[in-house]
């Protein structure tokens, strides 16, 4: 689903009136917000950027109330909304609120209530309360042709070189793709794309010990179509790869395809910790061990983390 965010920032961008309005008007109408955050992560509070994107595209001023799940969960009017990903934006529901949202309920990018608009899974990090823990597992969503998933898992490459990857965490590469029973497989990077996920796929089956070995070579050029020559300079059999392909290897991209569904997760790389907590490039630097993500704090102390997906 296209983040609201995106969506208020380009309307804003678009209609140069928005923004002008927000700094003219002396007093501007209030809007009452609820963010029901997360008290067990960091990226299950209020994302500042969205609140202030919202308030620029209503042109009112964001009256913030900050509330526990349970806190929402003992109001009768927030009681039976779906708290499995955290913060979850409320604004309460006027006909100024109303008439501002009615393209993007149009457009399914907020529900509503009687009472309020609700923005589900709208920020850029977050929490899936109901998720079960992985402790120590940071798992990277990456597009195998994207540059920036490749630069992800060539910063943990990087780090394991070099000694810096921290001994007692994880990381595994997961795969953004999407899965349709009658018309199959599909990558925003073409077929090339998918496919080059199903051998890797593999070879972190059959040849885990030469996963990463296989990537550092692989994503030197990682649009090129000889893969065959990446398996064999690390040590892997491509015939070995490519007799699994269309039986074993697809099914296990099937999987992937669901996986990456049921977190909602749509941009390369996108970086999940412990099974819980969605971050992206910055944010996942900040935890500890994996400092590593943002190269450029080791030089320059404040500097930001990478940016951009796919």
């Amino acid at each position: 689903m296209k983040k609201i965010l995106v969506f208020v920032l380009l309307t804003a961008l678009a209609v140069p009136g928005i923004a002008a309005s927000t700094k003219k008007t002396a007093k501007q109408t209030k809007a009452d917000f609820i963010i029901v955050e997360s008290g067990e992560y960091a990226a299950g509070q209020e994302d500042a950027r969205l609140t202030a994107g919202l308030g620029q595209f209503l042109a009112m001023e964001p009256v913030v109330t900050k509330m526990t799940q349970l806190q929402a969960q003992q109001d009768a009017s927030l009681a039976n909304l779906d708290y499995s990903f955290l913060p979850l934006y409320l604004i309460k529901k006027t006909d100024a609120v109303r008439a501002k949202m009615e393209e993007p309920l149009k457009q399914g990018y907020v529900q509503e209530t009687a009472d309020y608009i609700v923005l589900p899974h709208q920020t850029r990090t977050g929490v899936y309360a109901n998720k079960e823990a992985k402790p120590g597992v940071m798992e990277i969503f990456v597009m195998s042709q994207c540059p920036y998933g490749v630069m992800a898992e060539n910063a943990v490459i990087e780090a394991k070189k070099n000694g810096t990857f921290p001994t007692d965490k994880t990381v595994k590469i997961r795969y953004i793709v999407n899965y349709d029973a009658a018309r199959g497989f599909s990558s925003l990077h073409g077929s090339g794309e998918w496919e080059e996920d199903v051998r890797q796929l593999l070879i972190a089956k059959y040849y885990p010990t030469k996963f990463w070995k296989y990537l550092a070579i692989r994503n030197k050029d990682y649009k090129s179509s000889r893969w065959d020559k990446a398996m064999e300079e690390a040590g892997i059999n491509p015939n070995k790869i490519m007799k699994k392909f269309d039986t074993e290897g697809l099914e296990l991209l099937k999987a992937e395809a669901a996986y990456g569904q049921e977190y909602g997760v749509n941009a390369s790389p996108t970086f999940l910790w412990e099974g819980k907590v969605q971050l992206d490039f910055g944010t996942a630097a900040q935890i500890d061990g994996f400092a590593f993500l943002n190269p450029n704090a080791a030089r320059d102390g404040e500097a930001a983390a990478p940016a951009g997906s796919c």
